[in-house]
């Protein structure tokens, strides 16, 4: 199939998803996914938490925007995607020291315990507490992305890889899958896979790296109550949160990795196991089920948004890191703005996530 579109998305997950149903009503927008489902890779992997006091100082401020979107698309929408889940950080006096930051505030060894019942009293010397932290049902959000693209309008094809690129005077032509499509604009939302879609595209790579990061779900012993925190070690060794019945933790490795459909590794769920058992009374009696999805970043640690400086309509939209679902309204706001050369409401952070050469 020969399409036409003003600006093709390459990658279906939170990233690419967002910006499409950004775009659609204002141009003609093609998303084009290599897998045969939307948000398959780290999109359906995410822990569910949105923090505003996690990250450095741009993502903070891109939290705080999505954060408000979110809860306008709720009322204008009748959409249910958040909900209150504080958000607790405990470790060494200086390691949480120096993860808190924005929201975050220092709370006393015995609150902590207050908050969380099944914490050893032992396993942290301090903590810290952002209480405007909620939970994001990822599942609604995605869905409500894509009603949102179709029903604007804009086209999204699935199992369609992209494997060719090329450059003209007055835009793109791509392959993907079996369908050719020509734009204006190439977004570049591939997640894991960025780097390859630019070395296809003919573009300058931006040194993003996949990294590996397991979670699962435990049955256990007790049962966490209704309204705990979740619960990071401030050191990134482990954290957890109650998941119905259960909880859901995670050993927070960061492992470089190729890009893949990564799988847990044995290894590294016992080590897991290890150190909740270590830190907390809750009892695990099983794993229900574990998954791995890879975080993928840039060298300084930021998301890539903007245009190419060297390839004309080649958009990067790519390293979030594990950022994706807390920045998705607001990188989406900042990149549509950037292609339709709107005026952004966070126009300070155009240029420190703008791509290098």
């Amino acid at each position: 199939m020969a399409l036409n579109a003003d600006v093709l998305i390459v990658g279906g997950g939170i990233a690419g998803l967002s910006l499409a149903s950004r775009l659609a009503g204002h141009c003609t927008v093609v998303l084009v996914e290599a897998e045969q489902e939307l948000a398959y890779h780290a999109s359906s992997r995410s822990a569910r938490q949105l923090i505003p006091s996690y990250g450095p100082p741009e993502v903070q401020q891109l939290t705080d925007r999505t954060l408000e979107l979110l809860r306008t698309a709720e009322v204008d929408h009748h959409l249910r995607l958040l909900t209150p889940r504080s958000f607790m950080l405990i470790g060494s006096e200086q390691d949480v020291a120096e993860r808190s930051s924005g929201a975050m505030t220092a709370i006393s060894h015995q609150e902590a315990l207050s908050l969380c019942r099944q914490l050893r009293p032992e396993a942290f010397a301090a903590a810290g507490i952002d209480t405007t932290s909620v939970g994001l049902d990822s599942a609604a959000l995605i869905a409500h992305h894509r009603q949102a693209t179709l029903t604007a309008g804009a086209t999204i094809l699935t199992g369609a890889k992209v494997h060719s690129a090329q450059q003209l005077k007055n835009g793109w032509n791509v392959g993907a899958g079996a369908h050719a499509i020509h734009s204006t604009v190439l977004v570049n939302a591939a997640g894991a896979w960025a780097d390859e879609v630019a070395v296809i595209s003919g573009a300058e790579t931006q040194g993003l790296r996949p990294y590996r990061r397991t979670a699962a779900v435990v049955g256990m012993s007790g049962e966490l109550a209704p309204g705990t925190p979740m619960v990071a070690a401030a050191d990134d060794s482990f954290y957890f949160r109650r998941e119905g019945a259960g909880a859901l933790i995670s050993p927070c490795e960061s492992v470089p990795s190729v890009p893949e459909d990564a799988q847990p590794v044995a290894a590294d769920l016992e080590v897991l196991l290890q150190r909740i058992t270590e830190a907390t009374t809750l009892g695990i009696t099983s794993i229900d089920r574990a998954w791995t999805g890879l975080r993928t970043s840039t060298k300084a640690g930021l998301p890539v948004v903007g245009f190419d400086p060297e390839a004309a309509g080649f958009f990067w939209l790519a390293g979030q890191g594990g950022y994706g679902f807390q920045t998705s309204s607001g990188i989406a706001e900042l990149a549509a703005a950037l292609i339709l050369g709107e005026e952004s409401t966070i126009p300070s952070l155009a240029d420190p996530l703008r791509p290098t050469r």
